[in-house]
């Protein structure tokens, strides 16, 4: 089995460059790097990543605990984490949680044992004791796609509530006054803000807000299938659906499609997150659009400045815009009266 020694040979360099190359510490010329790449493949060198991280006490290992990973929403913030923290020479492991907190807590103890330097958290609801856990270990971490106003950590996350704002007078500027919102679980601070959101944008319309018309459950595809039916069912007159995610969005159109009513024309359908352009080959749906990527990238960004001691000792919360993009499922209430 080769060793460093063996591929310092090979490359015509001392061992101690080889070391600077493969844990991207300290300087190595393209050239230098170049011949120890080289002939690390050559002669299928493994460099030994637990000693080398006993003695610079760094794993070079993140985690990213991620809700839904089916979610094409997060599966995007999975791909700016792992780009930044590749480029960075670190590696990723992805835990998913089915937004189940007992499973959360099981990944933070099986990470923290396995020394990871640092941990990106989508919290299952509050994350209040999740973070705690973290944070006695002395282990950095910053929470994502979540506001946790009580608690001192870092955060990167959209602003859901003028996200839902927007999108509700996108629909209220088309004619809608009968809008009912599926949202997520309570207690979670997009679904609570997204429904805060949808609120005042009626408020404001002069329409108060209707229990009758608001919906808790999962954000997961079955949710929004069954909250669907149940809206049709409560409420005479809806022309348009708010939909606070985009699993919740599917199921509510797969719902309305087996009661035999038609997008726009029978009722209009807004919701929460894009698809990525390559899984679309026709754009459909309105959204409010998170910039996922960007959020995962920023989020990687911070806690590695936090390893590195760069940031200053307050925390940040960084809160990103999302884009309303309108598309044809949205209609307008002349276009549906005038089909009906």
């Amino acid at each position: 089995m080769a060793n460093i020694r063996d591929v310092a040979k090979r490359a015509g360099v001392a061992p101690i460059t080889v070391s600077r190359c493969i844990n991207n510490s300290g300087y190595c010329s393209p050239e230098a790097r170049e011949r120890i790449e080289s002939a690390i493949v050559e002669l299928g060198f493994v460099p030994n990543r637990l000693a080398s991280g006993l003695r610079s006490k760094r794993t070079h290992t993140l985690a990213l605990v991620l809700t839904d990973i089916t979610n094409p929403f997060f599966t995007t913030i999975a791909r700016g984490v792992e780009d930044t923290a590749s480029e960075a020479g670190y590696t990723v492991i992805f835990c998913n949680t089915d937004e189940s907190v007992a499973k959360e807590q099981m990944y933070l103890q099986m990470l923290l044992e396995k020394r990871v330097d640092g941990i990106l958290l989508v919290p299952a609801v509050s994350g209040i004791d999740s973070v705690n856990i973290v944070k006695k270990q002395g282990t950095p971490i910053v929470v994502i796609d979540r506001r946790l106003p009580d608690l001192r950590t870092d955060v990167v996350r959209c602003d859901s509530e003028s996200g839902a704002y927007d999108l509700t007078r996108l629909l209220l500027s088309l004619g809608h006054r009968e809008i009912v919102i599926l949202t997520g679980p309570r207690g979670v601070s997009t679904a609570d803000d997204r429904l805060t959101g949808y609120r005042r944008a009626l408020e404001e319309a002069g329409i108060p807000h209707n229990e009758e018309k608001e919906f808790y459950g999962a954000f997961s595809q079955q949710s929004g299938y069954e909250m669907a039916y149940q809206a049709m069912k409560k409420n005479n007159g809806i022309t348009a659906i708010f939909a606070a995610n985009n699993v919740i969005t599917f199921g509510a159109i797969k719902a309305f499609q087996e009661m035999g009513l038609r997008v726009p024309e029978d009722v209009a359908v807004v919701g929460f997150d894009d698809l990525p352009a390559p899984l679309v080959t026709f754009p459909f749906l309105t959204v409010a659009a998170q910039p996922a990527y960007e959020m995962g990238k920023k989020a990687i960004e911070i806690l590695l400045g936090r390893l590195d001691g760069e940031l200053p000792d307050h925390y940040e919360e960084v809160v990103l815009p999302a884009a309303i993009v309108v598309r044809q499922s949205s209609g307008g209430i002349r276009e549906i009266t005038a089909l009906k």
